[in-house]
């Protein structure tokens, strides 16, 4: 028998259990009410090599250094026109020779240091170093007074560089031409981001490449977002970054990077939900996603060309007939249509067709039946004697389908016996920069939207240039288009260009881009652009 209790007591009781009942269900529509951390999550290839951005060269580390890394100007999310970023506004000669930057009074490092124009000067100081031999350091004494002489050495006095800081807010930079598509370079390009000079000495040598600063806790950035966590072959999480000068409206809290370079298996985690976006499609998924997916499934255009790069010193690669005699007997068609399979288009020149107005009039033509001729003209008739070309691939299921398709193709149609060879994509690179090769597949993604970006990395002294291939002829050329007066002038100069390329086939194009891939409906604010840049700060996941 259980003891009486009074009245009073079970309506205190009773008020007690209808408060606390009253107090949850208000917590819970409290946090129901809450928005939720906006994590967005991308596949995004395979272990990024670093995230130095005056080191890094490929799409997978600029993607991450975008979101940590910011620059005088900014890309527009939908066209990627230039947009203020550190710089708030800046003023042009009426020559085109001087552009001065105003920076933001806000500006300031990750750490909440403030951030002014000579960072911006040691910066570019680090990056034109003879010692650190940055690949991308030509996007610079390209253009600035006195940058490639310093950069060769030539001159040891960076004050007699073209970059000037008169007082904390304001850069000058002194061209040697005219260059209309200058702030396209800048703001889209993270060869002119700053980074924080200071905190990289703490760590190693200004010219040391070991990425010892740009470790979690140790990596002081400038962009929306700073780095969180590094969790090698996994991912990179990245957060807001509180100092941001424009960090109000930055919309997501934070970006994961995953590294992912087996294309099933990035499909696999999309089609469960751990991921967002995707990098690319498994070939073999292309169908379906187009037939029963088509809110998920994306074909953008992409400016950027899938080729072959040729060592020139190693044979038979040395003999220009040899390598068009290969780049004549592709079926390109048959590549695009039967592997790729996402629209792409064959590519019989090196620039991409309708580039700011440009479209090469160069391009391979004679066939088979020329092919043949070449090869035998070069010593081997049918093949016979040709040694053996070994073709090095980073390690993709469609790298592997294309290349499997193209040794079949000069096996059977000119008797070349290709050796086939894969590496993952650290390994690849460093294979590349070294010229530990034969013949490599390779891509080329514009880093702004002009068609010099096509025809410069194959001047004699491009970083980007690992061909070993040099035409005295070309780089005259190349000179004279940085001081072209026109844009017609400089068009027509890039039309010689593109011959010579077609003529010597220090790499053979096999077809230009487009971007195959998936991304949920919940992600706002990422737009088709043609270099395939997505600034992070505009974008946004649906609750």
């Amino acid at each position: 028998m259980l003891p009486r209790v009074s009245l009073s007591i079970l309506c205190a009781t009773a008020l007690l259990v209808l408060v606390g009942c009253s107090q949850k269900n208000s917590a819970a529509a409290s946090a129901s009410a809450t928005p939720r951390t906006q994590i967005l999550r991308l596949g995004n290839g395979a272990e990024p090599k670093g995230i130095d951005p005056q080191d890094i060269t490929g799409v997978t580390e600029g993607k991450i250094a975008m979101a940590l890394f910011e620059g005088l100007l900014t890309p527009d999310p939908h066209d990627l026109h230039p947009l203020p970023g550190l710089a708030e506004s800046w003023d042009i000669s009426p020559d085109g020779l001087i552009y001065t930057f105003h920076i933001r009074a806000n500006a300031r490092w990750s750490n909440g240091t403030p951030l002014t124009a000579q960072d911006f000067i040691a910066s570019y100081r680090r990056m034109l170093s003879p010692k650190f031999a940055s690949e991308y350091a030509y996007l610079l004494y390209n253009f600035v007074v006195g940058a490639k002489d310093y950069y060769d050495g030539k001159l040891t006095d960076f004050t007699q560089v073209g970059f000037a800081a008169p007082d904390d807010r304001t850069l000058s930079v002194t061209l040697r031409n005219a260059t209309p598509y200058l702030l396209n370079i800048i703001a889209c390009h993270q060869a002119w981001d700053v980074v924080p000079v200071k905190v990289i000495a703490e760590f190693s040598s200004l010219d040391a490449k070991d990425g010892a600063w740009t470790k979690p806790g140790r990596l002081v950035s400038n962009g929306p977002f700073l780095l969180k966590e590094w969790l090698p072959k996994q991912k990179i999480t990245v957060v807001r970054n509180p100092y941001y000068w424009d960090a109000a409206n930055v919309k997501i809290d934070a970006i994961e990077f995953h590294a992912i370079d087996d294309s099933t298996a990035e499909e696999q985690a999309f089609r469960t939900g751990r991921l967002d976006v995707t990098e690319t499609m498994p070939l073999t998924k292309i169908d379906t996603y187009r037939r029963d997916h088509p809110d998920t499934f994306h074909i953008e255009p992409y400016l950027g060309i899938y080729f072959y790069r040729c060592n020139v010193t190693k044979p038979p690669l040395t003999d220009k007939r040899v390598r068009r005699a290969l780049a004549l007997a592709l079926d390109r068609e048959a590549i695009v249509k039967n592997i790729t399979r996402g629209d792409q288009q064959p590519a019989y020149a090196v620039s991409y067709p309708g580039t700011a107005g440009y479209t090469p009039s160069a391009r391979l033509t004679g066939g088979l039946a020329e092919a043949k001729r070449l090869l035998a003209e070069a010593g081997y008739p049918d093949g016979k004697g040709c040694p053996p070309i070994e073709l090095l691939y980073n390690t993709s299921e469609a790298h592997q389908a294309i290349a499997e398709a193209v040794q079949q193709m000069w096996r059977e149609r000119l008797g070349v016996e290709v050796r086939l060879a894969n590496q993952e994509w650290a390994a690849y690179q460093d294979t590349q920069h070294t010229h530990n090769f034969t013949m490599m597949r390779a891509g080329w993604i514009a880093d702004y939207v002009d068609p010099h970006v096509f025809l410069e990395i194959w001047g004699s002294d491009s970083g980007n240039n690992d061909t070993q291939w040099k035409n005295t002829s070309y780089d005259r050329l190349l000179e004279s288009a940085l001081a072209a007066k026109t844009q017609d002038e400089r068009y027509s100069i890039y039309q010689q260009m593109d011959a010579i390329l077609v003529d010597e086939c220090p790499v053979i194009p096999i077809y230009y881009y487009t971007h195959v891939y998936a991304r949920s409906p919940n992600v706002q604010g990422w737009f088709p652009t043609l270099l395939d840049l997505h600034p992070y700060k505009y974008i946004s996941l649906k609750n």
